[in-house]
């Protein structure tokens, strides 16, 4: 982050079977793919599935941190 930078904000949602790490680490990766400049990320809710009393799915939200860069 720059002394003086501009962010946009945007909320994501990723899923996994693995770990909620693994859903972070993806759909930061997945969104890298479309929107530029990605500086940070927080983890706004956290929530799972289960099945056979065992967790079959992870799910988070997340906000990204976009650097702003002007048109033109």
């Amino acid at each position: 982050m720059g002394p003086q930078s501009t962010y946009v904000k945007t909320e994501v949602v990723g899923t996994s079977s693995k770990s909620i790490s693994d859903a972070i680490d993806h759909t930061i990766a997945t969104a890298g793919k479309t929107l530029r400049n990605l500086d940070w990320f927080e983890v706004v809710d956290m929530r799972g599935a289960i099945k056979d009393n065992k967790v079959s799915h992870y799910q988070v939200t997340i906000k990204l941190g976009l650097r702003y860069e002007p048109k033109g």
